[in-house]
């Protein structure tokens, strides 16, 4: 497995190694004691999810208030998305900076996010299947989110914003600056 760092401490990108031949590909998605020693994070997945979504839509971008927060490893299953994760730990550096990966059938990525970070994608091509992995289960009235078109976060989705299909709950989402964070930066 090959270890993407990227500029937000907390959030990473895992390219798995594949395995091909004249029948096809076979990588290993997820081996608990190769995530640790690569990432360093000591993780227990307790929840695994999938989403299918069609062109242009955005979902986000969400995330789990203490003492349910969730950290999460996502990959795309069936097409491309846009992954984006949101810094929104306070006293972090990087506080509502963005990291974007894309995330495709082909590249096979995987993308790492700790807790403390909102998360979202676009969906690139016609459909995608995205699967994540969660840390803890699903709490709903923990559930938090930030506005994906939040214009502080500078966010390029990559996709037509006049063609966006939002869920109802994801077009009513407040913005950064009038976010009171939970989650607190831990170097």
């Amino acid at each position: 497995m090959k270890i993407i760092n990227t500029e937000i401490d907390g959030l990473i990108i895992l390219e798995p190694r594949i395995f091909g031949d004249n029948r096809g590909y076979f990588f290993e998605s997820y081996n608990k004691q190769t995530f640790k020693e690569a990432t360093g994070y000591d993780i227990e997945f307790v929840q695994d999810n999938e989403s299918k979504s069609c062109r242009d839509v955005v979902r986000g971008l969400h995330f789990q208030c203490p003492p349910f927060a969730q950290s999460k490893l996502v990959r795309v299953v069936k097409g491309a998305v846009l992954d984006v994760a949101v810094d929104i730990r306070k006293g972090s550096p990087t506080y509502g900076k963005h990291v974007a990966v894309e995330l495709t059938e082909d590249n096979h990525r995987q993308f790492f996010l700790s807790k403390g970070f909102a998360h979202g994608f676009s969906v690139l091509s016609d459909e995608v299947v995205f699967q994540y992995k969660c840390d803890e289960l699903y709490h709903p009235e923990s559930e938090g989110a930030i506005a994906w078109n939040d214009p502080a976060l500078g966010i390029d989705w990559r996709i037509d914003l006049s063609k966006v299909k939002l869920s109802d709950k994801d077009s009513h989402h407040g913005l950064l600056k009038d976010f009171d964070s939970p989650f607190i930066y831990n170097k």
